[in-house]
């Protein structure tokens, strides 16, 4: 990255929110200043993140990035209020980073619906995705490079992946996910070893066609560039240096279920089959995205869906290609999942298991807690179910097993009468992880690995987490934008902070690190600095280095025909200190 320019910020903000699509109340170039000198002063090295740069699109039509002003750190008093004299006396308690969605995929697969993207957009098919495995490899450079908290400069105590590390819950994703996070060589390629065998050369309009200089949708309305040679470059050979430092895993949506939204055991023939649809009219399209969006139609997928595995005349109704069958796209399940990262084999940087145990191992409840720092506990929570949607919920047996936990390390809490109750254990601090949002854990189905289980939705989790005052964050992810919310109660010390992190598959392809200190004075901050992967803003086109393809990936990403700059949230989601009461002795 370039270094940053402190007099080119005034120049620059203005033209960087508006080449975003943000908009920003109105404030002086002096009050801008301000406010990057104060968070420069505050930091001890803000190079390498947001604080320092981010990337910006400029131009009309097919946008091209460059290098803009970092983002100030945003103070956030919702909970309690900071004192100004803090940061002569904090003391770094961890230091951390947050990937999520990374949704790495075989974009070949035979069970993607890229077909379905006119109704469900980037869900579906971005224009990017078969170079998602690369751009992942550039976000663990990063972290490499940064090694440290940019506000505090603790060295960092691990990684959290915050689920949809996969898309498909293929093996093969599986095996790539392991190579990149603990350093590997990966060839993101499956099917016929000497070509690509998917939608971006299938001849149909409907997708950007890199290779071909014939139009097609995303050509006509964003001017996507020709560039020969594409597909092979994404799908060739390259090397990922693995993480510098240990690294968990909590399973989402896409870890689980065929596009994240299916039924458990929906299309398994189909996955290692030799037919893939390319393109389907109307009703067909229609109906696939209702049995993966609509509670009442879960997994009734049409006809041309569920034959897709049986050999017969292409139907009117969609083009159906043949593909070379690949044993290596056999779908796993939560127990393979867990297996995956047990084995010796994937152990990486540490520690055993990424978090995972013995207990998990029959894939039933995929939760566990692990220690980030003396004195704070994680809790990595397993939100999703086998039955089907995209969203997300929690078990009677996990709640149960949580507030045991919380209620273990906590000298102080509140019962369900809204009483403070005292007991004298040794306080812990908690900062949970999970795959959904308070929000989208709103699903009504039950999960088939505990089919008579009670289902709890996001309000009842948040509802019982007030209740102990030592839980100071919620981080996840799901929605793929950055979004921090203060989950607030009339007494201060029982509120905390849910943190979502924008996915790394989707502009603005972020991720999160977070540093908690303890002010020393009744209160502690949470600084949240947002990351991006380690490439170029910019390269030339038909520059199919490592490097140039990763900065490629995130070029695509800004121009896909979805892409939302909303999706970077507001100030006060992106880089902020989360002011929250300290529920202990300070060390």
């Amino acid at each position: 990255m370039a270094s940053f320019n402190r007099r080119g910020f005034l120049l620059s903000s203005a033209v960087g929110l508006a080449a975003l699509g943000l908009s920003a109340p109105p404030v002086s170039a002096a009050t801008h200043d301000r406010l990057l000198r104060r968070t420069l002063d505050r930091v001890v090295d803000p190079e390498g993140t947001t604080l320092a740069e981010v990337a910006t699109p400029v131009g009309d039509g097919y946008r091209l990035l460059t290098s803009g002003p970092g983002w100030p750190i945003e103070v956030r008093e919702d909970l309690v209020t900071a004192r100004s004299d803090r940061d002569d006396r904090r003391t770094p308690l961890a230091a951390f980073v947050q990937f999520t969605d990374l949704h790495i995929m075989d974009a070949q697969s035979p069970v993607r619906f890229e077909y379905t993207h006119p109704i469900l957009g980037s869900s579906a098919h971005r224009p990017q995705e078969t170079l998602a495995p690369l751009g992942a490899s550039a976000l663990v450079a990063r972290v490499n490079s940064l090694r440290a908290g940019p506000v505090t400069g603790r060295p960092f105590d691990f990684m959290m992946t915050t689920g949809d590390n996969t898309d498909n819950h293929e093996q093969i994703e599986l095996e790539w996910l392991m190579a990149i996070l603990n350093g590997g060589s990966i060839t993101p390629n499956t099917g016929d070893p000497s070509g690509y065998e998917g939608v971006q050369n299938c001849g149909s309009d409907l997708y950007w066609h890199p290779d071909s200089e014939r139009g097609d949708r995303y050509k006509s309305r964003g001017f996507f560039p020709h560039l020969p040679g594409f597909l092979d470059a994404a799908t060739s050979e390259f090397h990922s240096p693995g993480l510098d430092v240990p690294w968990y895993c909590t399973i989402g949506n896409h870890d689980n279920t065929p596009s994240g939204t299916l039924p458990v055991g929906s299309l398994t023939d189909c996955f290692i089959g030799d037919r893939k649809i390319m393109f389907a009219d109307d009703r067909v399209t229609e109906q696939a995205a209702a049995a993966m969006t609509e509670p009442d139609q879960v997994g009734e997928l049409p006809d041309e869906v569920e034959r897709l595995e049986e050999p017969g005349t292409v139907k009117a109704s969609s083009i159906t290609s043949t593909v070379t069958p690949d044993e290596r796209r056999m779908p796993f399940d939560t127990k393979g999942f867990v297996a995956a990262h047990l084995s010796e084999a994937n152990t990486g940087p540490g520690p055993v298991g990424h978090g995972f145990t013995e207990a998990n191992a029959d894939g039933v409840d995929c939760f566990y807690t692990f220690p980030i720092a003396e004195g704070v506990t994680g809790i990595s929570m397993d939100t999703t179910t086998l039955a089907g949607l995209a969203n997300g919920s929690i078990g009677k047996t996990q709640y149960n097993w949580l507030e045991r936990t919380l209620r273990a390390s906590s000298s102080v809490y509140y019962d369900l009468l809204g009483r403070r109750r005292t007991q004298q254990v040794t306080d812990e601090l908690f900062v949970l992880f999970s795959h959904h949002t308070s929000d989208t854990m709103t699903n009504p189905l039950p999960d088939r690995r505990r089919p008579a289980e009670l289902r709890y939705i996001g309000d009842i989790l948040v509802t019982m987490l007030k209740r102990y005052p030592n839980v100071l964050a919620w981080v996840n992810g799901h929605t793929h934008y950055n979004k921090v919310r203060a989950h607030t109660s009339s007494s201060p010390e029982r509120g905390f902070w849910e943190i979502n992190t924008a996915s790394h598959i989707d502009h603005p392809q972020m991720a999160r690190c977070i540093e908690i200190v303890d002010n020393a004075d009744g209160t502690m901050s949470l600084f949240t600095t947002l990351l991006e992967a380690d490439s170029p803003y910019q390269v030339d086109h038909g520059d199919y280095s490592q490097a140039g393809l990763a900065s490629l990936y995130r070029e695509l990403s800004v121009n896909d025909l979805y892409a939302d700059a909303a999706n970077l949230g507001s100030e006060a989601d992106r880089n902020v200190e989360l002011l929250v009461a300290a529920h202990h002795p300070a060390r």
